[in-house]
């Protein structure tokens, strides 16, 4: 049975960005909802242009039920070109993947998405002229490769007029004076200097227009070899402990070749082994953590169970989720990660050592490492303008290569791997562990991951700074003539209106004291600890326990394969990183100082905004960290309505930089998942064989095991 509303008779037509042209259409076609098992859903159209697929209902002419976390550009019905991950036809009731030429159209059309939204549209209804253009037309402009210049981007670069100016207090590392001014805030400029050798990028067209090396490094010898084999600084800690990063020389060579190289390396280290400089410890990434293959591997079988396409699929995974969710492998990866961080920070922390981190191109792993170790010691990192100055130093600048790690041009599947969402994911963990240390939300980090697949930004589109820069000229519509101007992603207003950009800003960051004040030392915060998993005994887990006897050939694996000429690894006592670790988290934490995350069992969490928004079920009304977060909220709103009030009694003008607030209507209602859940979803009875549900009901504590689900899927993960 299908429960239908009838056709839509006003012509709904859709909202077109600067430079969005309009591909394809069909009518009459059938979305169906994805709250329950049944066929309920809503007729529209179905229109595909080149920057989004979007479907069109008479909902969408009218601004009734707006939400109050509403994205301007990418609505809750549109899903980006490069959003779409697979689409799949349903040809007499079977699934097949649907790729290139098609000979023969599907009755039912399924879009799997990179945000791990599903939807799921009927064409049965729909005239077989217009099926035909709008399933090749969504097939061809969302699957098949295309060159750079066709990337929406660059349409909307020389339609849109440029009037915002994004940069914020983002440090953009554009400039040699960028560079130097980080020098001189991480006291960095005693030992390094800014180099220009790059400019015209002479030296390589991998790395940056500039960059920072040891004061002692020649000219010469960054040109030797295109700048491999040379250290390039990342940070420096408080000690004058420096954490740099190295592109390795390619493994196969000929033996000539590889002596020469040797003897250029031996060269390096000597000099800068010895004073001013601390000892030196190297780090090969590429041996001592997964690499990008394992990575893409377990993070293609993790977001399979999420992509769900109703509520019976949902039960039937529900059974057996723990063995599934390990089985992917991909908490595992981000406890690795996060453990290689917490190693590189007790080299600079306590024993006051610079590590030099080696990646064969340097910007994948050495980014991720590099980043979250500059989160867990510098604060600076923690605050918003802090950590997009960072992602821009390390990735943007530093030349991670988003257009083929994200596959956003569909030319090689080898080359894709999610090295940037782990990132993300290893800080959520901070995030949801020690929230009064970071400036931004979790819906900050959940909306950048989905800034990935939104091309009007250049900030995730390019693989190099000289990629970026050589595609910048071009015709512009509006000048006729001159560069591009891209915008980036972090100029939140674009996206966002003033409203929905207070839900990025954490309303409990513990803001740093005035170092002027005399109290400083004690006005910081108790250490809090979180409860772990549901059914989870409060000492790790023997069999889980990432520190115990059984894993210790993985503390060998990790820790032992340091590859250092100046520092054997059998000089420290094998137990130092297990001391330094808990010694730390003895102590109580100051949120303004070093952080280690807690990586024991079941502490690695499931990032459950992110990866469960999209399913009802996994929804509590009026419950989990939201419920908490909207009575602080309200608070808030009073305080400052009253600090308002007395402002207007003194006459006094109110400032135009104070916070909003954001209002949470029906806050009893919110859903645990909120602001990307709908208010209006209610729970819904799982679609189970009534066999299942009956052999439930006769259960006495049905409650309590619907209590311990909705925990699991919620908050616990």
């Amino acid at each position: 049975e299908i429960h239908i509303r009838e056709p839509i008779e006003k012509e709904v037509n859709p909202r077109l960005l600067p430079g969005e042209l309009l591909l394809c259409e069909a009518s009459t076609v059938y979305k169906y909802m994805q709250e329950d098992g049944s066929n309920r859903g809503t007729y529209g159209k179905l229109v595909c242009t080149n920057f989004k697929i979007s479907f069109l209902d008479d909902d969408s002419a009218s601004d009734d039920n707006e939400p109050q976390f509403k994205n301007k550009i990418v609505g809750e019905n549109d899903i980006t070109l490069q959003c779409v991950d697979q689409i799949y036809g349903v040809y007499d009731e079977k699934k097949k993947l649907l790729t290139g030429q098609l000979r023969k159209y599907p009755e039912k059309l399924i879009i799997y998405c990179k945000d791990l939204r599903v939807f799921n549209f009927c064409l049965r209804y729909t005239k077989e002229e217009e099926v035909k253009r709008i399933v090749s037309g969504i097939v061809h402009h969302s699957q098949t490769p295309k060159l750079l210049k066709r990337l929406f981007l660059f349409s909307y670069a020389s339609a849109a007029p440029n009037n915002t100016d994004g940069r914020n207090q983002t440090v953009m590392f554009e400039t040699l004076e960028d560079w130097r001014d980080e020098l001189e805030r991480t006291k960095g400029n005693v030992k390094y200097k800014a180099v220009t050798t790059n400019e015209g990028y002479r030296v390589s067209e991998k790395l940056p227009l500039y960059f920072v090396v040891p004061i002692c490094i020649s000219e010469e010898s960054i040109l030797k070899y295109e700048g491999r084999g040379i250290p390039i600084w990342c940070w420096s800690c408080h000690n004058g402990a420096a954490l740099l990063k190295m592109s390795a020389f390619p493994k196969e060579q000929d033996d000539s070749t590889s002596q020469m190289q040797k003897a250029f390396l031996d060269g390096i280290y000597k000099t800068i082994n010895k004073p001013p400089y601390e000892l030196l410890k190297m780090d090969d990434l590429s041996s001592s953590l997964p690499s990008l293959q394992d990575i893409q591997t377990a993070y293609t079988r993790f977001k399979q169970l999420f992509l769900i396409d109703n509520s019976t699929d949902f039960w039937a995974t529900d059974v057996k989720w723990f063995s599934l969710l390990e089985s992917t492998n991909w908490l595992d990866i981000i406890r690795r990660v996060l453990k290689k961080a917490i190693e590189v920070a007790e080299c600079l922390e306590i024993q006051h050592t610079n590590v030099l981190l080696i990646e064969e191109s340097a910007t994948d792993l050495c980014c991720v490492i590099s980043s979250l170790v500059q989160v867990m010691m510098d604060s600076y990192s923690r605050t918003k303008s802090g950590f997009q100055s960072l992602i821009q130093k390390e990735w943007v600048i530093g030349g991670h290569g988003f257009l083929d790690r994200c596959n956003h041009l569909h030319k090689s599947e080898k080359e894709e791997a999610p090295v940037f969402l782990l990132l993300l994911n290893c800080v959520w963990q901070l995030v949801q562990q020690y929230p009064p240390a970071f400036e931004f939300t979790e819906t900050y980090l959940t909306v950048l991951s989905d800034s990935l697949y939104v091309p009007i930004f250049s900030t995730f589109f390019f693989n190099s700074q000289h990629q970026r820069d050589t595609n910048k000229s071009g015709e512009s519509l509006k000048t006729q003539s001159g560069p591009f101007r891209f915008l980036t992603v972090w100029d939140w207003s674009v996206q966002f209106d003033p409203k929905a950009q207070a839900f990025l800003n954490n309303p409990l960051y513990a803001e740093k004291p005035k170092p002027d004040k005399s109290q400083r030392k004690t006005a910081r915060f108790k250490h809090q600890r979180q409860l772990s998993l549901p059914l989870t005994q409060a000492k790790p887990s023997t069999k889980r326990g990432f520190f115990r006897e059984e894993t210790d050939h993985l503390i060998k694996n990790i820790l032992g394969k340091r590859i250092g000429k100046f520092i054997n690894s059998s000089d420290e006592p094998p137990n130092s990183l297990r001391e330094f670790y808990d010694s730390w988290h003895s102590k109580p934490v100051d949120y303004h100082g070093l952080l280690l995350p807690r990586i024991d069992g079941p502490e690695i969490k499931v990032w459950a905004q992110r990866y469960l928004r999209w399913i009802p079920e996994a929804q509590l009304h009026g419950g989990g960290t939201i419920a908490t977060a909207a009575k602080i909220l309200d608070l808030m709103e009073e305080v400052q309505s009253l600090q308002v009030k007395m402002d207007e009694e003194h006459s006094q003008a109110v400032s135009g930089d104070v916070h909003s607030v954001p209002m949470l209507r029906n806050s009893a209602r919110l859903s645990s998942l909120f602001p990307f859940a709908l208010l209006q979803r209610q729970s819904v009875k799982p679609a189970l064989p009534t066999s299942t549900w009956k052999d439930l009901e006769d259960e006495d504590d049905l409650v309590k095991r619907d209590d311990e689900f909705v925990d699991l899927s919620g908050d616990m993960l």
